[in-house]
């Protein structure tokens, strides 16, 4: 009897933590948004700007080799859903040795150049198109009160990227440390901050009438001129966010990679972060640089 006693008692104990190990949520979906510059545009018919060069293509090497450190088990890229046949059909023939990116008009690029050379190192399906594309120009805010905050830190930006282009097009730094900089916290809250925040400060204005912007949202509040600039560029990233959201879905897929333009990492990395099926898992955490090669970023990004 005692010895039925002790095990009735034990059962007792286990059953709550039986019921804890049932109801123990799923490990997070972990998901990599890696910025990029856009290699095709880094090409200016110098033999030292272009990807297919032997040195560049030993530097995207080594970006995948990193990046494949990451196991990504899908690859996303910045490609609207209307593209995926197509894409489809490069990568099957890419997959057979019947394509040289060389041949493609727009070989150049992350798309390809990482995107779908890294699908092929890992043996996995083919990259999933998730961009919702609509075109709106920086130059488009251009009046209004406060308009020299806005104008002040997009030139703070393009102070501290545009050296660092020039010299991976003169050969003076690698295409790797080049987009290990541009992942670097630091240069993606500089971004954020330009697209996404200091707008907000400027009122009262007019959008510029040949300033690019093919996104309608209705009528333009001009006394919150610089919050519906931002709101351009938020519906753009909230559409790219459900396209990502629904790629998860329909493959199932558990390590994410995200290929695209460097100002869509930080907005895509707060939506994700209040998403608690999600794990945000940063491009610096592979693409590591020196410090010495940090030094630029971070003291443009601090001023």
């Amino acid at each position: 009897m005692r010895f039925l006693y002790i095990f009735k008692s034990i059962l007792a104990l286990c059953s709550p933590l039986a019921s804890i190990a049932q109801h123990r949520p799923p490990a997070p979906i972990q998901i990599m948004i890696m910025g990029s510059d856009h290699l095709q545009q880094l090409y200016n018919n110098q033999p030292q700007s272009d990807v297919f060069s032997p040195k560049k293509q030993a530097e995207l090497a080594r970006v995948r080799a990193q990046l494949a450190r990451f196991r990504p088990n899908i690859i996303l890229l910045e490609a609207e859903p209307k593209e995926q046949g197509q894409l489809d059909s490069l990568y099957a023939r890419y997959l057979k040795g019947d394509l040289q990116l060389t041949n493609l008009p727009t070989g150049r690029s992350e798309r390809y150049q990482v995107g779908l050379a890294l699908a092929k190192q890992l043996g996995l399906p083919s990259p999933r198109a998730v961009d919702y594309y609509a075109a709106t120009s920086q130059s488009l805010l251009s009046t209004g009160t406060n308009i020299e905050a806005f104008t002040q830190a997009l030139k703070q930006l393009q102070i501290t990227a545009r050296p660092l282009r020039r010299l991976v097009q003169h050969d003076s730094l690698s295409l790797y440390d080049y987009l290990a900089l541009v992942n670097q916290p630091a240069m993606i809250a500089l971004v954020h901050r330009v697209q996404f925040n200091t707008p907000a400060l400027v009122m009262n204005g007019t959008f510029a009438a040949n300033g690019t912007n093919t996104v309608n949202l209705g009528k333009v509040d001009n006394e919150y001129i610089g919050a519906h600039f931002i709101t351009l560029f938020y519906n753009r990233n909230l559409k790219i966010y459900s396209n990502i959201l629904r790629a998860q879905q329909q493959s199932q897929a558990q390590r994410i990679l995200v290929l695209f333009g460097v100002a869509h990492v930080g907005v895509l990395e707060e939506l994700f972060a209040a998403n608690p099926t999600y794990q945000i898992v940063h491009a610096a955490t592979y693409l590591k640089t020196s410090r010495n090669k940090l030094r630029h970023v971070t003291k443009g990004a601090n001023k």
